[in-house]
């Protein structure tokens, strides 16, 4: 939870806070939660709900840096390629980014997914599909004009 909280916010502090009253409320609400039903969407469902409660939508969005500023002296190229991967995976929008984090970080099905965001399954498998693509833009670029040129040649 606090790794897809951290993605949320960008504000490791700020995630811990969010995991922290995530807990909470849940302790709180736990009368509601139904035997049989998937406790673990459960919990990311009140996660997601108290993200977006207490705005936090607003802050994540202007937190995100330049990728040349994060570039530590002696960067090998794994590390070039993980704060790549980052700032692709962060320059998504968030609803975005919030499908793609829950059902390919952390393994949550479609269904999953649509029930923890309160969005048709549909919504949530076309928002997965934009936002792979989208990230395959940003990480090869030169792939992305290649197969445009080849579309537009098809035509």
């Amino acid at each position: 939870m606090l790794r897809f909280a951290i993605r949320l916010t960008h504000d490791p502090s700020a995630a811990e806070d969010l995991v922290q009253e995530t807990l909470l409320k849940a302790w709180r609400s736990f009368h509601q939660f139904r035997d049989g039903t998937n406790a673990r969407a459960w919990v990311y469902r009140i996660l997601v709900n108290a993200f977006y409660g207490e705005g936090r939508k607003t802050r994540g969005a202007a937190a995100t840096a330049q990728l040349e500023d994060q570039f530590p002296a002696g960067a090998n190229s794994a590390m070039i390629e993980r704060l790549e991967i980052k700032q692709a995976l962060d320059s998504l929008p968030l609803e975005h980014r919030t499908v793609l984090l829950l059902g390919v970080v952390e393994g949550f099905s479609c269904r999953e997914v649509s029930e923890i965001l309160s969005v048709p399954i549909g919504t949530v498998m076309s928002r997965l599909s934009r936002a792979r693509r989208s990230l395959c833009e940003k990480l090869a670029p030169e792939r992305s004009v290649a197969a445009a040129a080849r579309g537009q040649r098809d035509n």
